[in-house]
């Protein structure tokens, strides 16, 4: 029973680890984390889930200059990268804040 729990445990942490793995500084899978940003409903670049709480990157929307970690600008046209928002199987997960945007 304890080694069935302690299985159980590891797994759950190997999976988390598998999901930091694709962060690496400021990127996921060599796309880096700010920018303009386009929301799209099929063909992302990136699978974003929105929380409340243990994101894997901290956003704060902006109306311009998005060059630092975590500052995504919303538009509709020349984005540096596509994010579909999903419920479930997200690649990463954000969280929206007013400030220091970035990874936790």
């Amino acid at each position: 029973m304890i080694r069935t729990g302690l299985i159980l445990a590891f797994g759950v942490i190997a999976a988390q680890g598998a999901l930091a793995g694709n962060l690496s500084g400021c990127t996921y899978k060599g796309i880096p984390l700010y920018g303009k940003v386009k929301v799209v409903t099929s063909f992302p670049d990136i699978k974003v889930k929105v929380v409340k709480s243990f994101p894997d990157l901290k956003v704060k929307r902006v109306s311009a200059f998005p060059n630092q970690c975590g500052q995504w600008q919303f538009v509709d046209a020349f984005a540096d990268f596509k994010v579909q928002f999903v419920e479930s199987f997200a690649d990463i997960k954000i969280q929206y804040v007013d400030a220091f945007p970035g990874v936790r």
